[in-house]
């Protein structure tokens, strides 16, 4: 359509002798060009964030990856899961301090001690539950779950904004559920 009204107008534009009525007609024609980009980018939907299809592609990145039987994987995923669920709830503690925080210094200072507390007891509840994992899959597949856990979430956040299909992006190459990229180049 856009080419249909440059097409139809173009004559006139080469015609007039008029600038100033050739400067308006090629500022509305850029309005419109620029009206009608943003129709068609709003346009494109992006999908929208699932809890529940995260964790089942995380779930089969780190299984491909670590290379974990069935087995494993049904004693490994419940122990990652309940993890997640506890560091979950010191996020939001750690998130609530830093929108409560005041300006004064007092309160500042509290709120960094709250914050390495609350780091102190994240890295003990991951310690706990990596021992709990060492219990029940072999330390060379744990070791691995936990690189294979940390490449998926440094992909997805390089894929975030890309949607999928794109690069980096969750069904992408080089995305988790996509050829995983060779960085030995």
């Amino acid at each position: 359509m856009l080419c249909w009204i440059m097409l139809r107008f173009m004559p006139f534009w080469l015609k007039t002798k008029n600038k100033q009525m050739m400067f308006g007609m090629k500022y509305y024609a850029l309005i419109l060009l620029c009206w009608l980009t943003a129709l068609t980018a709003q346009a494109q939907e992006r999908p929208k964030f699932s809890p529940e299809k995260f964790e089942a592609d995380m779930e089969a990145f780190i299984t491909r990856e670590a290379k974990l039987t069935e087995q494993e994987a049904a004693k490994y995923f419940p122990l990652l899961r309940e993890m997640h669920q506890k560091q979950r709830t010191i996020y939001t503690r750690m998130r609530k301090i830093s929108t409560e925080t005041g300006t004064d210094e007092q309160a500042c200072a509290k709120a960094v001690r709250e914050c390495d507390r609350l780091n102190i007891e994240l890295r003990e509840i991951e310690q706990r539950y990596h021992e709990k994992m060492l219990r029940v899959v072999p330390a060379c597949k744990v070791y691995a779950a936990i690189a294979a856990e940390s490449r998926f979430h440094r992909q997805m956040m390089r894929g975030w904004g890309k949607g999928p299909g794109g690069p980096g992006g969750p069904d992408g190459p080089g995305g988790p559920n996509g050829k995983p990229k060779d960085r030995r180049r």
